[in-house]
């Protein structure tokens, strides 16, 4: 791996996510040795994945290199590597470059897809946790519709204009909303010659209603939203099956789609080698105390969508979302500082900073404590809170541009099949 000796603690994060960029960013200035390890060399701001996948965003605008992070500290080092297990009698994490020893671990490797269990659902459907998912999609929605713009066949217009969506989360209905968008103001200018009320967006969820962890309110605004752009919501419907274009459901509903969108859950993304009665199997995330400390461990921690943290606020853990990861990082940074100097660890108390969902152009719906926001104004704060959140001035300038472009001219600039999708239905084994 090619990192130098030293006689200062080595500090070891596996994942440049929202926990572990946060962590880093801390850290870099501290006196430990950081080596920070994540199979791509860059950070992706997720929530906004889905605008890479509807057109809205080229990818570098929510990238951000993690080698520009690290390199504001003098004994900091990135490697991009994939790891394969960790060795907690030598403290060694072992990856597809080599091994590196520890003083510190922090295990922040996010989540996956969860698809509970169904094979043939993970081999045919479509995902978005990361940049390149998120391409493989995009391309997908533009062939689509240009194979839909050149076929006499009917039936086979019908599956390609047909976009079903499993898992009514965030997500799940911003995708939704994007897509409509698109229908609505921007493929009808790119396809004179198509009939575009032959497009139907189909929003599957297994729940009551949609948006299940935010508020009642805001479910019903998001509902009504979705109804106003044509996306068609199915609820108290869970999809069963995903086999030569057809979704299969465990109601009557059958839907024939060349694209099937799978947001219906995620899974946490562990690593070998750690103690199995620290990982609890059914949410795939490990165990942790107060401090982030994995159960029976002392020198090693996990943040984010890795780490079940319990407390009566959230006996269940931490929602797997970015802000309890940025919250845990920064914490974490503070009580390795004062490891360091052989002084008491605080514990992590998490600051509930609500919960939104965009759903297209002027429509939101934002939950801040018992205050409900929907509409414009809600729309405004999640472009804010999320411009705010992008690393790097560069990122916030191009993604407010290019908002601002998308917004006056109805137009999304970026609808270009670079990287084309031609194996629709490969098995894409997500790794972290």
């Amino acid at each position: 791996m090619n990192i130098p000796f030293s006689n200062i603690p080595r500090l070891v994060i596996i994942g440049g996510g929202f926990a572990g960029v946060a962590l880093a960013r801390k850290m870099v200035k501290e006196d430990v040795q950081l080596v920070v390890l994540d199979r791509h060399n860059y950070h992706t701001f997720q929530p906004l994945l889905y605008q890479v996948s509807t057109s809205s965003l080229e990818p570098d605008s929510i990238a951000y290199p993690l080698r520009k992070i690290v390199k504001k500290g003098k004994n900091t080092f990135f490697r991009m590597a994939e790891v394969s297990a960790i060795d907690t009698k030598e403290q060694k994490v072992h990856t597809s470059i080599g091994s590196v020893s520890y003083d510190y671990l922090v295990i922040a490797t996010g989540a996956r897809t969860n698809f509970f269990g169904n094979t043939s659902i993970e081999r045919n459907a479509m995902r978005m946790k990361n940049l390149p998912q998120a391409l493989n999609l995009r391309s997908l929605i533009l062939e689509n519709l240009e194979q839909a713009v050149i076929t006499t066949d009917p039936k086979k217009r019908k599956a390609l204009l047909n976009f079903v969506l499993a898992g009514a989360g965030p997500t799940g209905v911003e995708l939704a909303g994007g897509i409509a968008e698109l229908k609505l103001n921007v493929l009808p200018r790119d396809y004179p010659d198509m009939d575009f009320s032959e497009m139907k967006i189909h929003l599957i969820e297994g729940a009551a209603r949609i948006l299940p962890p935010m508020s009642t309110k805001a479910s019903e605004k998001a509902t009504i939203f979705l109804q106003k752009l044509g996306v068609h919501i199915h609820l108290n419907t869970q999809v069963t099956n995903y086999k030569k274009n057809i979704v299969s459901t465990n109601t009557p509903l059958t839907l024939e789609a060349e694209t099937f969108i799978w947001s219906a859950g995620v899974t946490g993304a562990p690593v070998d080698g750690i103690k199995a009665e620290a990982l609890l199997p059914r949410a795939n995330r490990y165990k942790v105390n107060q401090y982030n400390q994995i159960e029976g461990y002392t020198n090693i921690f996990a943040l984010g969508d890795i780490a079940m943290m319990e407390t009566k606020a959230f006996p269940k853990g931490h929602p797997m979302v970015a802000q309890p990861a940025i919250q845990q990082g920064s914490q974490l940074a503070k009580n390795l500082v004062l490891l360091l100097h052989d002084k008491p660890m605080k514990p992590f108390v998490y600051l509930d900073k609500g919960s939104m969902a965009t759903i297209g152009r002027n429509k939101a719906v934002v939950d801040i404590g018992k205050l409900r926001f929907g509409g414009f104004f809600a729309w405004f704060i999640w472009m804010f809170i999320h411009v705010w959140f992008l690393i790097g001035f560069r990122n916030r300038f191009v993604t407010v541009f290019n908002w601002s472009y998308n917004y006056i001219n109805y137009d999304k600039a970026a609808r270009l099949i670079i990287r084309p999708f031609k194996n629709k239905k490969e098995n894409e084994i997500e790794r972290v």
